[in-house]
């Protein structure tokens, strides 16, 4: 793939200039005419570095991507470049001359060439909704329709941070039982491999029927050392099937209903997406955007089916008229307390300002609740890791018990 330099006129009629990749001057050209450019002259001034360079390997493997921390960082620079009246366009460039993400850089790129096109910020932002989520173009297209962006960006940057910091916090709540579950695990592989097989001689050797837990144990670990393959092949065709299960609508929709239900963990993200939920409403309303639109941008990233449904069936009941109480109270998601929030905001004109507090409250029961996530965990991973010990001691021992007893009777 070569790189070229290109001249060309806007739809406005501006000369711009630039560089892009491309497989050849006509493909570049057609890209270039595809954005709103007419090329004047095209040029190549080199090869780009292959396939196999580190970067591309790295993006294949899924390194690199864009995090909310580099969305943070973009928003609080963009409110900047906007607050002080710099040009969108000499700013960009800047941006992109700063930006050390790779394709996040190829992305302001690639906006910077929509909008030397003639397209908007929002238009040029939505090409790329694997960077730029439905909720941060609508703020922004709303921000330029009431010549606000700078504040857009500003609530964007808050948002974001907030969305961020609650992110870690579940993040780091869901780590420790992950980790206990997995050292498990392996225990009990490494167990099965190689403890279980050097007690196999000494029970051939016992006269009459083993215990059912020895014969448990002794099957496992044969079937671990002697069928390893059959079993990673069993593994492998049984998550394949998991997986295509759930790519379905139906598996989906059961899958993401699953985890809100799954003892203490399921209270957390429940809490935490009504946090996100009410705290995307308070910035989209306060931008100016109008409640159907804000509730159908929630509904579409929201992340989760099963509440991306209710949320549906909540933006259906106030497309009808109802009101923004009556229709949270019958779609049975929020607490008694959000709902009187609601409904006092709607009531006193101040609906954002109370949305955004009631994902306060919702952020304070996720903190509570990460707190005392380990003491709401230990009985769980206790219960696990006694049940493992239990079964292989009575599956090493109990013969071992039998032997000696009839030892004692000789």
């Amino acid at each position: 793939m070569a790189e070229f330099s290109y001249k060309g006129r806007g739809s406005d009629g501006r000369l711009v200039n630039g560089r892009t990749a491309g497989e050849s001057i006509d493909q570049v050209a057609q890209r270039l005419v595809s954005t709103g450019v007419i090329p004047i002259e095209i040029v190549s001034i080199g090869v780009v570095a292959g396939s196999l360079s580190l970067e591309k390997l790295g993006r294949r493997l899924g390194l690199g991507a864009v995090t909310t921390t580099d969305l943070v960082m973009f928003s609080r620079q963009m409110y900047t470049i906007t607050r002080a009246g710099i040009p969108l366009l000499r700013g960009l460039r800047g941006l992109i001359a700063s930006t050390h993400n790779g394709i996040l850089r190829e992305t302001l790129e690639d906006i910077l060439e929509s909008l030397e096109g003639g397209r908007d910020l929002a238009a040029s932002f939505a090409r790329h909704p694997q960077v730029f989520p439905n909720l941060y173009v609508s703020i922004v297209g709303v921000g330029e329709a009431t010549g606000t962006l700078d504040k857009s960006f500003q609530r964007l940057t808050d948002y974001l941070s907030q969305e961020q910091k609650m992110h870690d916090s579940v993040k780091g709540a869901v780590r420790y039982p992950i980790i206990v579950m997995i050292t498990i695990a392996l225990a009990a592989a490494f167990l099965s491999s190689f403890v279980i097989p050097k007690f196999a001689p000494v029970f051939a050797q016992l006269k009459g029927e083993l215990p059912l837990p020895t014969r448990i144990l002794l099957g496992s670990s044969m079937l671990v050392r002697e069928y390893w393959m059959y079993s990673l092949a069993f593994v492998a065709l049984c998550g394949f099937g998991v997986r295509s299960y759930l790519n379905t609508e139906n598996g989906r929709y059961k899958w993401d209903r699953f985890k809100l239900r799954i003892p203490v963990m399921g209270k957390l993200m429940y809490e935490s997406m009504l946090s996100r939920i009410n705290r995307s409403m308070a910035i989209s309303l306060a931008a100016g955007m109008p409640m159907t639109q804000t509730l159908a941008v929630i509904a579409r990233s929201s992340g989760n089916v099963f509440v991306s449904e209710k949320i549906q069936i909540l933006a259906s009941n106030v497309e009808r008229g109802e009101s923004l109480h009556r229709a949270a109270t019958a779609s049975g998601m929020f607490s008694p307390l959000v709902l009187q929030m609601i409904a006092i905001g709607e009531e006193t004109g101040a609906l954002p300002e109370l949305l955004d507090e009631a994902a306060g409250y919702y952020e304070r029961e996720v903190d509570h609740a990460v707190k005392n996530l380990s003491a709401s965990i230990e009985p769980i991973l206790i219960v696990a890791v006694g049940g493992m010990v239990l079964i292989l001691a009575l599956g090493i021992f109990m013969p071992l018990w039998e032997v000696i007893s009839k030892a004692g009777q000789n």
